[in-house]
């Protein structure tokens, strides 16, 4: 079968709009996934079993299932079971800012339990008490160490906001099914598309290597 390309009758102006809603998403997500999977790691960690408790089994639920079972759920049972009515947007970001907190604080939880034991000494030493620890030693110490981890894991949200297409989100990727069947050029549209979640996702999969190469280096 002859088949030409022609991006000519691609109107990049949806796909732009997809892409603006595709990127709120992802930084609202991130927004909720590294200012409380820092919380939850402390949570996972406490010798409070009525708190540690509930917090591993949230994160194992958003570990072990699929991102899009999670948008679905959220999408469909949450109005259901308990009444509220969101937005599609909203239950997107909540879906994938949740996923994204669990991952977090798995990142969190390696990175403060490589907290030098000699830095919480001090801490003690100079008398601050558990939650001034927390926060001008702990929490500083283990956000710098986890930087690569939670741009990686930023990325992978970027790249898996693309499911809330099944749920009517008008991002990136809604627009471009709908691109696709105006205008009967799939392969145009959905190579367009790849190429720019490729051109946001490379410089900053790029930087998450520099960081690694940077931190090994000053660690040897």
């Amino acid at each position: 079968m002859d088949y030409s390309f022609d991006f000519r009758s691609i109107s990049f102006g949806p796909l732009w709009d997809g892409l603006i809603v595709t990127l709120q998403l992802t930084i609202a997500a991130n927004l909720i996934g590294i200012v409380l999977g820092f919380p939850l790691a402390l949570l996972i960690m406490s010798r409070f079993a009525p708190a540690r408790l509930p917090a591993m089994l949230f994160v194992e639920f958003f570990r072990c299932t699929p991102a899009i079972v999670q948008i679905v759920w959220f999408f469909y049972c949450v109005p259901m079971l308990f009444n509220v009515f969101l937005g599609s947007m909203t239950m997107g970001i909540l879906a994938l800012g949740l996923n994204l907190m669990a991952f977090n604080a798995e990142a969190y939880r390696a990175a403060i339990q490589a907290v030098p034991r000699e830095q919480l000494d001090a801490g003690i030493a100079l008398g601050l008490n558990p939650l001034q620890r927390t926060l001008y030693i702990v929490l500083p110490t283990a956000v710098r160490a986890s930087i690569p981890v939670l741009l990686t894991n930023g990325i992978g949200i970027f790249q898996q906001s693309a499911l809330v297409a099944i749920v009517a989100v008008q991002d990136l990727m809604y627009q471009a099914k709908t691109l696709a069947t105006e205008t009967y050029r799939p392969i145009e549209t959905f190579t367009i598309v790849a190429l720019v979640y490729f051109a946001v996702s490379f410089p900053v999969s790029q930087i998450v290597g520099y960081l690694e190469r940077r931190r090994q280096l000053m660690m040897s």
